[in-house]
């Protein structure tokens, strides 16, 4: 082979692996589809308006949720180099309980669903 036979190949081979690319990116697009039709498939739907229902019902508990109490967080405090105290970390304690406030006010829009024992 010289060296015009080379690159003609090089070329070639250059061609045929972009065009695969493009085929495999195809595929990926097509399983990531199908993988997210496949997660969604046994999920209920969802109205539009019980959606809304739902993001109010949210809303009104972290509107309602005090987060002025100082004690709801634990904060640490450093001198700064100029002999300033600053605060370092803040952490908020009662993540826990807005999480369960916004659970417990999303589920008093649904009724429970009675599972058969068999079931």
């Amino acid at each position: 082979m010289n060296a015009q036979d080379l690159e003609l190949k090089i070329a070639g081979l250059e061609k045929a692996i972009k065009e695969h690319k493009d085929f495999s990116s195809t595929y990926e697009n097509d399983l990531k589809q199908t993988q997210k039709q496949l997660e969604d498939y046994n999920k209920p739907e969802l109205s539009k308006h019980m959606m809304e229902q739902i993001e109010s019902a949210i809303e009104e508990v972290v509107m309602k949720y005090n987060f002025a109490e100082a004690e709801n967080y634990e904060i640490d405090y450093e001198i700064d180099y100029n002999n300033t105290i600053k605060a370092s970390n803040i952490e908020f304690n009662y993540c826990d309980d807005l999480a369960e406030r916004i659970s417990d006010s999303v589920m008093d829009l649904f009724k429970e669903k009675i599972e058969d024992e068999d079931n």
